[in-house]
């Protein structure tokens, strides 16, 4: 199994998750980090850091986050998104986008 990053990074890529990763499994897109699925070793260690709430193992993804397995494995091979191993600013309106929901038409590909 592995973990990936859901819905609630959309437009805010907060990546105090990516400084705890041991084997840096996170990519980063123009709006959002995913998580790619042949690098993660699910130790789990990035969840409790992430400041929205938006990585899960892959088997606890809530229902409607399920669409987002695909697209951690999607994007993660995607041109352009490149591995990210060091911690950066957030998006500058990320607080104003945390708490949102319904956010996948916001994702830039």
């Amino acid at each position: 199994m592995t973990h990936i990053v859901s819905e609630s990074c959309i437009r805010c890529k907060y990546t105090d998750c990516v400084d705890v990763c041991p084997v840096d499994c996170f990519r980063e897109g123009p709006n959002m980090l995913v998580i790619d699925p042949d690098e993660c070793i699910d130790c789990a260690v990035c969840i409790p850091e992430c400041p929205v709430n938006a990585i899960y193992a892959e088997e606890d993804v809530p229902a409607d986050q399920i669409a987002f397995i695909k697209i951690n494995v999607e994007l993660s091979q995607a041109a352009g998104w490149k591995s990210i191993t060091k911690r950066k600013e957030a998006l500058p309106d990320a607080e104003e986008w945390k708490d949102k929901t319904g956010k996948l038409s916001e994702l830039i590909r």
